[in-house]
């Protein structure tokens, strides 16, 4: 067995890389030929016209940046919970940081096609992976918690907590999952209800 220190360290990393990267999909308007020598009450139109026609880059990056904030707050509130690790609990929480960088992925194709005849299939794919995120942190904290083989001692009480609200992640997402074929508004609604739901949750917890 090891210590959590580089586990942490590690993940962290990959959260900070994660969540800084997402500036990347927003781009700089790049200005038509001769710009140069137009007027700049012209000049100043064109680039708040195109400011303002890449919304939903901005839309994306926002909620981007605030789901993996909530993920990251939430990992941080299990490691501080858990005592020591080992081999196949350093795979779980490698398999969820993996899909954690992902997340810029279905929050831009979302973004992108939501006012769109595809919304649905953007829906689809944005709470599909919540499903995956929800369940890599599910099999993370049972494993973890399974027998309190890897917890510090005096948890049993914010563990058995925890557990509660965890275990309806999967159930929540994959009700987003099936509506996204009806309304991709409800969907996202329910989706970013549930990161916020997440969010308090972990805003008010005692770790």
């Amino acid at each position: 067995m090891k210590d959590t220190g580089r586990v942490e360290a590690f993940s962290d990393g990959v959260f900070a890389i994660a969540i800084t990267l997402l500036i990347l999909d927003i781009k700089v308007p790049e200005p038509p030929e001769g710009f140069g020598s137009v007027l700049a009450s012209e000049g100043t139109r064109w680039l708040l016209h195109e400011l303002a026609r890449h919304w939903t880059a901005y839309v994306a990056y926002l909620m981007s940046f605030v789901v993996i904030l909530v993920m990251w707050v939430n990992h941080h509130r299990i490691f501080g919970m858990i005592a020591k690790v080992d081999r196949p609990f350093l795979f779980w929480n490698g398999l969820l940081l993996m899909l954690i960088c992902i997340v810029p992925f279905p929050t831009s194709l979302l973004a992108t096609y939501f006012l769109t005849p595809a919304a649905r299939v953007g829906a689809a794919v944005y709470a599909g992976h919540g499903i995956a995120i929800s369940c890599a942190f599910q099999a993370l904290w049972r494993y973890a918690t399974r027998g309190g083989r890897l917890m510090a001692p005096g948890t049993e009480e914010e563990v058995a907590r925890m557990s509660a609200r965890y275990r309806f992640g999967p159930v929540m997402f994959v009700l987003a999952f099936l509506v996204a074929f009806v309304s991709a508004t409800a969907s996202l609604t329910l989706c970013l209800g549930f990161t916020a739901f997440f969010a308090v949750e972990g805003f008010f917890g005692k770790r």
